[in-house]
């Protein structure tokens, strides 16, 4: 485990009409510690900040120190939001999985496209997933003391060799004392299984898949849900690394696998437990299963019912479009050609309405070198080369979850994953591009008087270009 020295936590925003703002924190100030504690990350900081009366030391943005005492309602939040969660460093993946996507990328972009997390922390704050195979007896203490739960965790086997063969690591072996370990203490963990074909499919997924559905009893289950997620592959992949695409026919073989696994988890467990992501169906050429398959959702940030979870929204959402947008307007929609098909009944309801003219481009990666992407992983020289000569009407709408962005929400602090940015993606096309982060951000800016964000003119944006920080040193 390799983490860096403890640094104050650095402040990035204080909360409009917080006790913070009250008191006159800014940002660029840096708290070193509450009730003399020095908090390690987030965890610690609400943890500290739960007392009705804390003392702070805290180091403003000229580097003058300050000793601040606060009277304040248990649990109350102090407002105060930082430059990352971890004030620390990030505990970093020591496993050589083959199909790591960190690995599959090519040298020389950002340095932050590199980093491994592997951080029990991240994953209780954020879902993140992580393999328990760096976690030092002192951490394990802390995740009991503090009750980290439910923590997020790439099972991927649960057969000694085999789950060792996919992480390269001989401690990866352990993976179902560490489950035990979970019960043990009354804690709760999600699983996610990357199938790779000729590794862990088959009767290796079947086997995974009970053993953690015995964990699923009690009043508190150990193994809340599990996740089968098909593997994703790029060009820029060490050669032989054993791995082989998914195929529709590998997709159909795991759909008609696990359905029938499932039949038995619901007779058994009064649950369907174990979920296929939604890009088995998609490659598979299956239908998606109904709503009601995917129960709380309990795997919708593996990408487990999110589809679903779309459509329904929309459907919500569209009873409320307008019959007509003035003025008359024509945008673009990019997405990623795993969803196109999902997608058509939304983009025709749209289209109905008078005035508007909604273009969805749905689009694979040749950066990536895949036939089959997820909207996530386009990137500006994807989208660059399928959209350069179209007629693209008024602007192109892109998804955030295409984009890194900056504090600033500037399309020149904006990039993909092939470190383009923003701002020369608009250049390039000569349109104005707007990232939506949801659907009614996206149906606003389809139907709305004017969207919400409106890019910098081109004069602007050439003339601020040259101001722009090297990218490969943002983050």
């Amino acid at each position: 485990m390799k983490t860096t020295t403890l640094s104050p936590a650095k402040v990035t925003s204080v909360v409009s009409g917080s006790i913070a703002e009250e008191i006159g924190f800014e940002a660029g100030d840096r708290l070193v510690s509450v009730n003399g504690q020095r908090p390690r990350d987030l965890i610690d900081y609400r943890f500290l900040c739960a007392d009705e009366v804390l003392n702070l030391e805290v180091i403003d943005a000229k580097g003058v120190s300050h000793q601040i005492e606060i009277e304040k309602d248990f649990d109350e939040e102090l407002g105060l939001e930082f430059e990352t969660a971890l004030f620390d460093g990030l505990i970093q993946c020591v496993n050589r999985c083959p199909f790591c996507f960190i690995d599959q990328q090519p040298p020389g972009k950002r340095e932050t496209l590199y980093l491994k997390d592997d951080d029990y922390r991240l994953s209780f704050l954020y879902g993140s997933y992580l393999t328990l195979t760096n976690i030092p007896p002192a951490e394990w203490d802390r995740i009991a003391q503090l009750r980290l739960s439910p923590l997020y965790v790439s099972v991927h086997a649960t057969e000694p060799e085999v789950r060792s063969r996919l992480l390269k690591n001989d401690r990866a072996a352990q993976i179902l004392d560490h489950i035990r370990w979970f019960q043990s203490h009354r804690l709760q963990i999600h699983a996610q299984v990357v199938v790779c074909p000729g590794i862990n499919d088959g009767p290796h997924l079947e086997r995974t898949l009970k053993d953690l559905a015995a964990f699923h009893t009690g009043d508190v289950p150990t193994v809340i849900s599990a996740a089968v997620v098909p593997v994703g592959l790029t060009r820029f992949r060490p050669d032989q690394d054993e791995l082989v695409p998914v195929t529709t026919a590998k997709a159909q073989e795991v759909i008609d696998q696990v359905t029938a696994i499932q039949a038995d988890f619901q007779a058994k467990l009064g649950t369907t437990f174990a979920w296929l992501a939604d890009e088995w169906f998609l490659m598979g050429r299956r239908s998606l299963p109904p709503e009601h398959h995917y129960e709380s959702y309990p795997q919708i940030g593996n990408g487990v019912g999110s589809i679903r979870l779309f459509l329904k929204e929309f459907d919500q959402l569209a009873q409320k479009l307008p019959a007509k947008v003035t003025p008359p307007r024509k945008v673009t929609w990019v997405v990623g050609n795993a969803v196109e098909h999902a997608f058509a009944p939304l983009v025709d309801r749209l289209n109905q309405v008078d005035g508007l003219s909604v273009d969805m481009v749905a689009i694979n990666s040749d950066y990536w070198g895949q036939e089959i992407t997820v909207t996530g992983l386009l990137t500006g020289q994807d989208v660059a080369r399928h959209l350069s000569r179209r007629a693209l009407g008024d602007y192109v709408l892109l998804p955030t979850v295409m984009l890194k962005q900056g504090d600033s929400q500037r399309p020149e602090d904006t990039y993909f994953l092939d470190d383009m940015s923003l701002l020369s993606l608009e250049n390039e096309l000569n349109c104005s591009v707007l990232s939506v982060a949801s659907l009614s951000e996206l149906i606003d800016a389809c139907c709305g008087s004017t969207p919400s964000y409106m890019p910098l003119s081109r004069v602007a944006m050439s003339a601020k270009l040259n101001q722009v920080i090297d990218p490969h040193l943002l983050n």
